[in-house]
């Protein structure tokens, strides 16, 4: 088969995550995070590259080494409704990791489930429902439930709140908190709403076009952007207090194609501070402030207001 086009939707990406934190990763919608998320969990292959998950390059791991990491990596899906079988029973739905693990009995599952339920605010009697019977917060916390059976170290969460009303966000995104509190999980937060990865994390990654263009803490990302695409995010951010206003940073165009991505910075096509050598020579995440990494031949150059 001829091969007519190719895309990098992740590309030389190189991010780490502490054990026990909250990494909040962001971007328009198509830059990559999603991606990103599933190559970590090698749901997605990448074609080159290491993935190393406590030293180790599990690009490397063949299928029964894979088998054995699953239950150390998990992901909570975007979309509660899809993510679940309609045919399946909440039991069946939540057990299922430990059947396929060959973990206790059927009894021992059941017990386990029960007490997943538990943890996520479910009660023992859901365990014989159905998906269709529970509304799109309670499907969320079946995926948290089916994400924690294993006691997994990492979790993915792919814009686990995205799909769910306002005032369901925060009981899921306090439930995430008081797990990780409880178990000491670390999590990878893919969202493209700042408000909730403000909350969340305690460190934020912004992705362009399939790059990395910012990584720092969360109040430096917030409070001092550096790269000029983390600055126009911020300053179309609605902000919760009416009296606090922000300069809006109106950006030109539209997302370059990733088929064909331009020369030098990914930005510069749309940034209003590009300049020749913008065009010409693709900047490096490097370090301007102690943490704080960005991807810019000017960084910091205008700040947000």
């Amino acid at each position: 088969m001829k091969e007519v086009a190719a895309v990098k939707a992740v590309d030389g990406v190189s991010v780490a995550i502490r054990e026990g934190e909250t990494l909040g990763l962001v971007g328009e919608s198509g830059c990559g995070k999603s991606t990103l998320g599933r190559a970590i969990l090698r749901l997605e292959e990448p074609t080159s590259g290491e993935v190393l998950f406590e030293g180790r390059n599990i690009l490397t791991f063949d299928p029964k080494q894979l088998r054995a990491l699953r239950r150390q990596m998990q992901i909570i899906f975007q979309d509660p409704f899809s993510s679940l079988n309609p045919r399946k029973t909440v039991a069946q739905i939540v057990g299922e990791p430990l059947l396929v693990h060959g973990l206790g009995n059927r009894l021992e599952r059941d017990q386990r489930v029960e007490e997943l339920l538990g943890v996520v605010g479910l009660r023992a009697e859901h365990m014989r429902r159905y998906p269709h019977m529970f509304s799109g917060g309670q499907r969320q916390r079946i995926g948290v439930a089916r994400a924690l059976a294993l006691n997994p170290k990492l979790v993915i969460c792919d814009e686990a709140v995205s799909a769910l009303d306002v005032s369901i966000q925060a009981q899921v995104l306090n439930l995430l908190r008081d797990l990780q509190d409880e178990f000491g999980l670390t999590y990878l937060f893919i969202s493209h709403d700042l408000h909730v990865v403000e909350h969340v994390s305690d460190r934020v990654a912004v992705m362009y076009l399939g790059k990395v263009v910012e990584l720092a803490a969360k109040a430096e990302i917030y409070l001092r952007p550096l790269h000029p695409y983390t600055q126009a995010l911020l300053s179309a951010s609605p902000m919760p207090d009416p009296t606090v206003k922000r300069q809006r940073i109106i950006l030109k165009g539209d997302v370059p194609s990733p088929i064909n991505p331009p020369p030098g910075c990914r930005f510069h096509t749309r940034c209003p501070y590009a300049e020749s050598v913008c065009r010409q020579s693709e900047p490096e995440l490097r370090e301007e402030r102690d943490g704080h990494f960005a991807a810019c031949h000017f960084a910091g150059r205008v700040g947000i207001h």
